[in-house]
This record gives structure tokens, C-alpha cells and sequence, in this order.
């Protein structure tokens, strides 16, 4: 029975629960849309590309590996990805050779190589004994065998427009490089340019003696790849030989060598797109998780407008006998059934949204282009069964008052309004005060990025529920506080505090949406913003150098730079990451010679003249401590062992470590240096830049231009934030103009009972204008506390105090003018249908 009367109530009230509706479709697609992106991080696969041919590739291991002790006696094993590509001593490839499974083996090494007119990243150079691999063959020419000569692939041939006989310059880790086209593949590759070299001149080049990125196997029968590679598996596990040769026992220990087939080649091929999986991951992770939370407040919310506005209809079937419970039951049915509806639609909505999302995750180059969105149909699955559970227990816990009271009560409520707000509600508001404030709090001891954003909007979320649940009572208070100057108006203003007072519950609804929508927006803004202030102010203070020199600087322009007379200090900086444990740190590589002519790192304690290849400079705040030793998995996941011998303040604008430049170069993908630091006396640009004439792509910068550059930089890693958070501030804008239009267009008999009294159309307009105006001023001041208040004590933890929240003007202008002209139009529009024909009605 209960089942039948609410489909008829939502036949006959589709207005009413058209909001609802909206508020679950969007909350589905979002959810949705962002578990694309988790499942994608968890399944997403990369396909090999210059290793398709080689049915079995052994390469290093691209993981740390750890046992995390989890209490009682258990331990976990947990693994990490390294930040670049492992290799494995090339001596193994002899011993693969010999197994009866094996027809042959091919060698690779890797070494970047930038062509004018090809790709800044994903442009590699090779031997071309490692053809093979791809199956490539030669559409033209010949193999390279001088050391000046290079087969191109087809691809980058095309967007270089080299064909063979042409003459080149490329730019190496070594210096430039004069080079002579001699072949051109039939084939080419999609994500990558590659450039083959012969075989000795490549492994020069690629400066890792004895060692190789990869060894393709080829088994003697196709068919039996399998087994082939269960057979290199266990002679991997036998360990090293006892006699393998001079140069592999000069070989530095380094990563396990581990066999890959399938499309595990290429999450090896491409170790870029492991550490793309985990950040995708991460971030599908907490933005799933926030888009949840504000769905369910936005959710709760809209229901609870709902109810209220069918108090006196539920008065009514309270009256005429119904149970609390079976009321309960017809609008958990009413619930289910919008629920399905609208989660089954915006569900399917939602994997559209996550290849968008992925899109412009690819187009920030925060994933690569190789790792394809995974549409699944688990992330829609899940989100349709989160929308109808939210819907449902929105729906239930919002008809709780209207169902508990007596039948007489609950007339009288449904024309004056409850009396007070309840006590479990305001306990529940009390507690969740607590909760956010205990939050805010805690971020002024989280110093990293990646733990610091999730707790921070939590402490948002947490705070905002804080409010939507003690609403009425915040509503009444900001009702008596800006009843005096709405008070101006004789008319309209009037009106308008008698009706906010009247209507607490009202305002409330109104109030909850806009005042996420402001906290929100700063939070998602302004934590960008906090962070890239505070390390460009950092690295202002601590950049001594007159000029910078980048991007993708080789080691001979360093040579080249020093020549220069007047040059005093040519500092090289190199960026990376290690591993210490499972932690992920970032790290600045620098030549120590004359370090503090250039940097200034802010030294609290410590001498960084001690700085050397066993020795390491920390930031404050991270647990190191001076003397300490610290193993730590450099990228291609070689350890290292360091002593602590200097901690400094400015980590967020220099890194969370600092070492020598040998130390890491040595052990990166791209041995390139991000920049040169250089200071004398009487230096000009034209005298630097005439210095480097033979190194093309290169410039010089004061330091005003490093600066602006460098904030480029931080500008262009803010806009995944935006991306990423800006859906669920859209979200909430959606649901701001969804509660207006519902609180406005249930009080058509409101509008038409000031007619009957003589207030004209324009006099209910200035009121419903008053009315909006007090809701946004209350959710300004509200959201803008809000985000404030965690922001400075976010800004506490993230720069180590020595930065406040940096809320840029125009920024901010733009996020109170957006709201208050969402506000307006969510008002204006539903209030020129609802007072249409208002004096026929009435």
C-alpha cells in the first residue's frame, strides 16, 4: 500500500522531487566519473611499443619493496615505484643465451636525446642491436656504424623531416652532438622518438658500464613463450654466476632483475606510467572520496528541504491514522525509486566524465598518453549503489522528526514550524564541531602535500556539516544580526526579517550549499595558491645567482659557462626522487663547489660545506636529524647511504633533500641539468648567451625572468587541482541553484497570501532579493571562516610557519561575485514563474 502511494506522490509532486533528482544525478556522475580514474590507476595497462616484438623481456625491478610491521605480530609486504627506469647487468643476457628454450636475445640501453623539431620528453636514443625487440626494419639507408651516424623511426623522421644524407645537432647528456641520418625505419612509435646509434657508440653514451635497460628474449618455439619464461625465472632465482666476466663484476650492484611478459612489458617500457597508475590512484582515491561526502551533505539536504516542504501533507496521513513507520516506508519507496532513476542515468553519465577527466589529466602531462582510461562498469556499479543508499538514508533520516511526534504535533508543526531544533541534531552538530576542529588542528604537524590536501578537505567538509546541522540555530543568529540594516527598506526588507525569522529552516537550506560552495572554492584555490606563494618566496630569497641557464642543460655547457671571464660559480642542479623506505622525497642534485655563492638554502643547523657524495643536506620538520645515517633508493633504484650533515629551512621552494650532483646523475632517466646557477662579477646575458652559441635551445634568465618562469612552472601543476576539485565545486554550484528553486517554488501560496493583503509583484521581488542577499552575506562569512581557518593552519604545516594562506585579490573576487550571481539567478529565475499570473491565482 505504502508502495503505491508513493509512486502516486510522485506522480503528482514531479516539481518536489525534481531537485532531489538533480542532487542524485550529479552526485552518481561524479562518483562515477572519478572511479574511472581509480580504476584506471589499479587496471589501466600500457602496451609495449619498442619491446612488442620480444615475447619475454627481463628488466630491472621497478619497485622498492618493504616489510611494514602492522602490530600484534603481523607484517605486510608493501611496494613502492622508483621514479626512473632499473637496469640489470648486461652479462646476464650471455647466460639467457645458453638455455635450450632460448633461439636468442636482444640488448637495449637508454639515454635521452633531443632532436630540433622533436618531442622535450619521450625522445630516446639506442643501440641498434636492440631493432630486434620492435621487429623494425629499414624502409631506407642502412645501420648506423660511425659514431656520428643514426637510423631514425619512421615517426620521428616525419615530424623532424630528416631523411637520410641529412645532417643534424642533437643535444645529450654529454653535450651536443653532430649527427648524420643514414636510415629510416618502416615503422614508427606512437609515444616515443627513438634514435639508433651503434652499438658501442650507444652504450658510451648511455654511461652505464656493464650494464643494460633490457634484454629481450626470444624463445626457440613461439608457442612455448610460457615456458621459456619460467625457465629464465629460475635461473634468475639460482643468483648471479661465480664467473661472469670483468665487466659485470665491475658492474654497480643494483635493482633484481625480473622477467616480464604480457602487457608487463610495457609498464616496464614506460616506468613513467607506474608512478601515472599510483598518482591516478591517489587522486581518484580522494576525490571519489570528497565527492562522496559533499554528495551526501548536498543529498541530505535537498531531502531535507523536500520533507519540510511536505510537512503538512505528512501531518495529514498522520492524522487520518498512518504509522510513523509506515510513513517511513513511503518515503524510503519515494527515496528508492528517485535513487534508481537518477543513479542508473547519472551513473552512465559518469564514464564520459572520467574519460574527460582522464583527457585532461594526459593533456597536464600528469599521465601519459599510453595509459588509455579504463571504462569499467564497476565504478558505475558502485556509484548507482552509493546514490540510491545516500537518497534512501537522506530520505529516512530527514522524515525522522516528521515521523517520531504525535499526530497533533505534527499538524501544529506543518503550519508554525518546529519549535526548537532537536536535541540529537544539535548533539550530533556539536560533535561534528569537535571532529573538524581536531582536523584543522592536526594539519599544523602534516609537512607533506600528499597527506596534508585530504585531510584539508575534510576539515571543510566536516565543518560545513558542523553547520548544516546546527543550520536553524546559525540561521536565527544571522538572521538577528542582519535584521537591522535589512531593516533600510521599509517594505521589502521588512518582509524579508520576518520571514527569515519564521523561516530558519528555510534559510538554513539555503545557507548549507552556499556556504560549501564558498569554503570549497577558496580551499580548492587558495591551498594552490598557499603553496606556490610560499615556495616562490623561498626560492627568491634563496636564489644568490645572477643568472639561470635551462631547461635540459648538458654537461659541457657547464664547461662552456665557466670560460666565461667574470664567471665566479657555475652551480649544476638536477631534480629527482628517492625513496627513503617507502617514503617518496624529493630531491635537488648540486655541485657542492661555492654552493652558498648561488643558494641559500636557510640552514638552521649543520655546515652544507660538508656536502659531498656520501653526505646529505635535509628540510626541517621531516624526522631527520644531523649525524644520521640514511639508506635511500635513488631512481633507478640503487641504494645509497648518506650521512646527515646539515638541515635547512626553505624545503618547500628547494626539496625535501639535498645532494651531490654525481651522486644522483648517475642514476637518472635524463642526466640533463634543470638549470644552471651562475654568479660573478660584472656578468652580462649577451656574454653568457654568446658562450653557449653552440648549444642550441638553451637560455639565459636573470633572476626577475627565473622567478616568472619558475611560477609558470607552479601554475601549470596547480591546474590539476583545479581540474580535479573543480568538478565538486561545480557540483555544489548545481546544488545551490537546485535548493533555490525548490525552497522558492514552494511558496507560491506564501506569494499568494501577500497579494491578497496588497503587496505587488515588485514588493515580493525586493523581498525574495532581500532574502538572498541576507543567505549569501551569512554563507560568505561562514564559508570564508571556514576556509580561512583551515587554510592558515594548513599553511602552518605545509611551509613550517613560515607562510600564511595567500588568497590572491582577483581570486577571490571572482569566487564571491561567482556566488552571489549564482545565488541571484537561482532566485530571480524561479521567482519570475512562481509570481507569473500571481493575482489570477490568488
Amino acid at each position: 500500500m505504502m508502495l503505491g502511494l508513493a509512486l502516486a506522490t510522485l506522480r503528482h509532486r514531479r516539481a518536489g522531487f525534481a531537485g532531489a533528482f538533480v542532487a542524485l544525478f550529479c552526485a552518481a556522475a561524479l562518483v562515477c566519473g572519478c572511479g574511472t580514474l581509480l580504476v584506471t590507476g589499479l587496471f589501466g595497462t600500457v602496451r609495449p611499443e619498442r619491446w612488442a616484438a620480444a615475447p619475454v623481456v627481463v628488466s630491472g625491478d621497478q619497485e622498492v619493496h618493504a616489510t611494514v610491521d602492522k602490530g600484534k605480530g603481523k607484517t605486510k609486504e608493501k611496494a613502492k615505484p622508483i621514479a626512473g627506469r632499473a637496469w640489470v647487468p648486461a652479462a646476464l643476457a650471455d647466460r639467457i643465451a645458453t638455455l635450450p628454450s632460448v633461439r636468442g636475445v636482444a640488448t637495449e640501453v637508454t639515454f635521452p636525446v633531443l632532436l630540433p623539431g622533436g618531442p622535450a620528453d619521450g625522445s630516446w636514443g639506442h643501440g641498434w642491436e636492440s631493432a630486434p625487440l620492435a621487429g623494425l626494419t629499414l624502409a631506407a639507408g642502412r645501420a648506423p656504424a660511425a659514431d656520428d651516424e643514426v637510423v631514425l623511426d619512421a615517426a620521428t623522421a616525419a615530424r623532424t623531416r630528416l631523411a637520410p644524407g641529412a645532417t643534424t645537432t642533437a643535444r645529450t647528456a654529454d653535450g651536443a652532438l653532430g649527427l648524420r641520418v643514414v636510415g629510416v625505419t618502416a615503422q614508427g612509435f606512437d609515444s616515443q622518438a627513438a634514435v639508433f646509434f651503434a652499438p658501442a657508440r650507444a652504450r658510451a653514451l648511455a654511461g652505464h658500464d656493464g650494464l643494460v635497460s633490457a634484454i629481450g628474449v626470444f624463445p626457440a618455439d613461439p608457442a612455448t613463450a610460457a615456458a621459456t619464461a619460467a625457465d629464465v625465472r629460475t635461473l634468475l632465482a639460482e643468483g648471479p654466476a661465480t664467473t661472469v666476466g670483468a665487466a659485470a663484476a665491475a658492474a654497480p650492484a643494483g635493482p633484481a632483475a625480473v622477467v616480464r611478459t604480457g602487457d608487463d612489458r610495457g609498464r616496464a617500457e614506460f616506468p613513467d606510467a607506474a608512478g601515472a597508475g599510483v598518482r591516478l590512484v591517489s587522486t581518484g582515491a580522494v576525490l571519489a572520496g570528497t565527492s562522496l561526502l559533499v554528495a551526501l551533505l548536498v543529498v541530505t539536504g535537498t531531502f531535507g528541504l523536500t520533507i519540510q516542504q511536505r510537512q503538512r501533507e505528512i501531518a495529514v496521513l498522520r492524522a487520518v491514522a498512518a504509522t510513523g513507520r509506515q510513513v517511513r516506508k513511503m518515503i524510503g519507496g519515494e527515496a528508492l525509486l528517485v535513487g534508481l532513476t537518477a543513479g542508473v542515468l547519472g551513473a552512465t553519465a559518469g564514464l564520459p566524465l572520467g574519460s574527460w577527466l582522464h583527457g585532461r589529466f594526459v593533456a597536464l602531462d600528469v599521465v601519459p598518453a599510453n595509459l588509455p582510461v579504463v571504462l569499467s562498469p564497476f565504478p558505475a556499479l558502485a556509484a548507482a549503489a552509493a546514490t540510491l543508499l545516500a537518497g534512501w538514508g537522506a530520505a529516512r533520516v530527514s522524515a525522522r522528526r516528521a515521523t517520531g511526534i504525535e499526530p497533533v504535533e505534527a499538524l501544529g508543526e506543518a503550519e508554525l514550524g518546529p519549535p526548537r531544533q532537536g536535541a540529537v541534531r544539535t548533539g550530533f552538530g556539536v560533535l561534528a564541531t569537535a571532529g573538524a576542529t581536531v582536523l584543522t588542528a592536526l594539519l599544523t604537524v602534516l609537512h607533506s602535500d600528499q597527506a596534508s590536501t585530504p585531510v584539508c578537505y575534510l576539515a571543510v567538509l566536516l565543518w560545513c556539516t558542523a553547520f548544516a546541522l546546527l543550520g536553524p540555530l546559525v540561521a536565527r543568529a544571522g538572521t538577528a544580526v542582519l535584521g537591522l540594516p535589512l531593516r533600510a527598506s521599509r517594505v521589502g526588507g521588512y518582509l524579508a526579517v520576518h520571514h527569515l525569522r519564521a523561516g530558519a529552516h528555510r534559510l538554513a537550506s539555503v545557507v548549507t550549499p552556499l556556504t560549501l560552495l564558498v569554503a570549497m572554492a577558496c580551499t580548492v584555490l587558495f591551498s594552490q595558491t598557499t603553496t606556490g606563494h610560499a615556495a616562490a618566496a623561498q626560492r627568491d630569497r634563496g636564489t644568490t645567482a645572477d643568472f639561470t641557464v635551462g631547461p635540459r642543460v648538458p654537461a659541457d655547457a657547464a664547461a662552456a659557462l665557466a670560460a666565461v671571464p667574470g664567471v665566479r660559480t657555475v652551480t649544476r642542479v638536477l631534480h629527482s626522487q628517492v625513496r627513503d623506505g617507502l617514503t617518496r622525497r624529493s630531491v635537488q642534485a648540486v655541485t657542492p663547489e661555492r654552493l652558498a655563492d648561488t643558494l641559500d638554502l636557510g640552514v638552521t643547523a649543520g655546515d652544507l660545506d660538508r656536502l659531498a657524495d656520501g653526505t646529505a643536506a635535509a628540510a626541517d620538520g621531516l624526522g631527520y636529524r644531523l649525524g644520521q645515517r640514511v639508506r635511500l633508493t635513488l631512481a633507478d633504484g640503487t641504494s645509497a647511504e648518506v650521512t646527515v650533515v646539515a638541515l635547512y629551512a626553505r624545503g618547500l621552494g628547494f626539496g625535501d633533500l639535498t645532494l651531490a650532483h654525481d651522486l644522483v646523475a648517475a642514476h637518472v632517466d635524463v642526466p640533463l641539468d634543470d638549470q644552471l646557477l651562475v654568479r660573478g662579477d660584472g656578468l652580462t646575458r649577451q656574454a653568457l648567451s654568446a658562450a653557449l652559441r653552440d648549444e642550441p635551445g638553451l637560455g639565459v634568465l636573470d633572476h626577475a625572468s627565473a622567478a616568472a618562469a619558475a611560477a609558470a612552472g607552479d601554475r601549470t601543476g596547480a591546474q590539476v587541482g583545479y581540474v580535479s576539485l573543480g568538478l565538486v565545486v561545480a557540483f555544489v554550484a548545481i546544488a545551490v541553484l537546485n535548493t533555490l528553486a525548490m525552497g522558492i517554488a514552494d511558496r507560491r501560496r506564501e506569494f499568494a497570501s501577500l497579494a491578497l493583503i496588497g503587496a505587488t509583484r515588485r514588493q515580493i521581488r525586493r523581498m525574495l532579493g532581500w532574502e538572498t542577499a541576507a543567505a549569501v552575506v551569512l554563507a560568505t562569512a561562514l564559508g570564508l571562516a571556514v576556509a580561512f581557518t583551515v587554510l592558515s593552519t594548513y599553511a602552518e604545516g605545509i611551509t613550517r610557519g613560515t607562510a600564511g594562506p595567500a588568497a590572491p585579490l582577483p581570486s577571490l573576487a571572482l569566487v564571491l561575485l561567482g556566488t552571489t550571481a549564482l545565488a541571484a539567478l537561482g532566485t530571480w529565475l524561479p521567482a519570475r514563474t512562481a509570481l507569473r499570473g500571481l493575482r489570477r491565482r490568488a
